[in-house]
């Protein structure tokens, strides 16, 4: 089991050694509240101990957290796009995943807000077509875990890593999108 205190501790430590600019300050208690009303579902506790201990979005792998709240593009923000949207007349994004960093070309990583460790799902919808739900995938069980590659530099997003990391579809995408909430 991760002692989330000194991951968290690592995490900062590398977050503000590889930033490239400064880092936001961290999300205040206020913030925090405000988001998780606005979403209408509580963050898994990790998330909001990084977003309140480490800084409000900038770090991460490649292409960084999204800051949870603040002006322009948000989590927050993104979530209520990605929920309003509609492809093909069927939603692509299901309810209490909340995007978390944006790969581009379309391509986010996403906590499970409904999940106990907060698993990290990888939303690819390049080339689905048989069906949103082809396009989630379970990139870490939890997001200790998923942080814990990001720190070791082994992620399915680094250069020597395999092809897709092993990741496996998200099982439970077909029933997420099908409920209404």
């Amino acid at each position: 089991m991760t002692n989330l205190d000194d991951l968290l501790q690592r995490v900062r430590a590398k977050a503000y050694a590889t930033a490239e600019q400064q880092l936001p300050p961290p999300a205040t208690a206020e913030e925090m509240a405000k988001a998780e009303s606005a979403l209408g579902f509580g963050l898994p506790p990790l998330l909001v101990r990084l977003y309140r201990e480490v800084a409000n979005g900038g770090f991460g792998p490649d292409y960084q957290l999204l800051p949870l709240v603040g002006e322009g593009r948000t989590a927050v923000s993104v979530y209520r796009e990605e929920r309003e949207e509609l492809a093909d007349g069927a939603p692509h994004w299901p309810a209490d995943v909340l995007p978390v960093l944006d790969w581009g070309c379309g391509m986010f990583a996403a906590v499970d807000c409904r999940s106990a460790e907060g698993a990290v799902l990888l939303f690819e919808p390049n080339g689905v077509d048989d069906g949103w739900s082809q396009a989630w995938y379970v990139d870490a069980e939890g997001l200790a875990g998923w942080l814990e590659t990001w720190l070791s530099g082994t992620g399915w997003y680094e250069e020597d890593a395999g092809e897709d990391g092993g990741m496996r579809p998200w099982e439970a995408a077909r029933q997420r999108l099908s409920a209404t909430s």
